[in-house]
Order: C-alpha cells, then structure tokens, then sequence
C-alpha cells in the first residue's frame, strides 16, 4: 500500500467490514471457527503465508482468530486523528504475525499510543462505543456491494478480494485510473 501511494498516488479509504462478528471477545480456535466447513486450514495458512512472503511481508503463526469490531471502531476515530494507515497496519502486525487479540483494550491503546495518540482517550472511545453507528454503517455498506471477505481492494466499480501481488494492485488501479476514476 505504501508503495502504491508512493508511486501512483492512491488514497485509501478504510471500510470497516463484519468478517466473523459472532467470534467473542477472548477469540476461538481456527478449528472453531472453520468447523463444518471441510476447508484445509494448513493449506489455507501455507497460502497466506507464501503470498506475504512473495510480497516481503511478514506472517506469524495463526492458530487462534479474534474479533475485531472494537479495532475498526477505534480505528475510525485514529484516522480522524490522521493516523488511520499507520493504526490499520499495526492492526494487521498485531493480528497476523504477532497473534495478539485486538479485541483487548491494551492492545489497541498501546498500537494508539505508539502512534504518538493518548490511549486514555482511546479507551474511552471503546467503552463509549462512540463509532459504533459509523462501523454499522460501514459494515452494511460493505455488505450491499458484496464484500464477502478481506481485504477486499475497490477502484473504479472493480475489485479484488484477499492478498494480492503489487502487480495485480498496480492493474487495479491503472484500470481505474484510465477510466478516469479517481480512487
């Protein structure tokens, strides 16, 4: 992503997304979560993990999915802050290579903190709920315009879901840009 804002321009807007919102707070197993679905889970994460290797990305070792509906509302008041890239790629750090719960307000208000913000006010940001509607708004949205998984990248009426190379990011937005889109 930094590189496409580096080399094309692109703006990004994060749009919050309901992926597995029934998973609780304290998290559940991938097992857990993937019961009933005959879907390979070791395939699955070699996948992932090739993919972020391909792209000099880091991955850790997943077992255990979390929930990340207070992430995304704690995310949309970073972003007024003006720090919402920044928070969302140390959401990712933290989730999928240090496999921290980003349910847990410690982890968010020290993600917040390292970002130079005040973590008491995230806090109260969380336990007041104070996004909720936006994430609500945002999640239904999503949903309309078929997100079903993520990340999910839009540019100009087209889309590309899950990791993808530089390349295929490039193409998106070329497309996009050609059509006289602005992203």
């Amino acid at each position: 992503m930094e590189r496409l804002k580096a080399e094309h321009g692109v703006k990004f807007k994060w749009i919050s997304f309901p992926l597995h919102p029934d998973t609780p707070l304290e998290g559940q197993t991938l097992e857990q979560l993937f019961a009933g679905t005959n879907k390979d889970i070791p395939a699955i994460l070699e996948r992932l993990k090739s993919v972020a290797a391909s792209e000099g990305l880091a991955f850790g070792e997943r077992s255990m999915t979390f929930n990340s509906r207070r992430a995304q509302e704690l995310g949309k008041w970073v972003e007024e802050q003006g720090r919402g890239d920044e928070f969302h790629q140390a959401m990712f750090e933290a989730y999928f290579v240090d496999g921290l719960n980003i349910a847990e307000i410690p982890v968010l208000t020290a993600a917040v903190e390292k970002l130079g913000l005040d973590p008491e006010a995230a806090k109260q940001v969380i336990e007041d709920k104070s996004y909720a509607a936006l994430v609500d708004a945002e999640w239904a949205y999503s949903m309309r315009m078929g997100v079903r998984s993520v990340p999910t990248f839009v540019a100009g009426g087209k889309g590309l879901v899950g990791y993808q190379s530089y390349q295929g990011l490039v193409n998106l937005v070329e497309a996009a840009q050609s059509g006289g889109v602005v992203l």
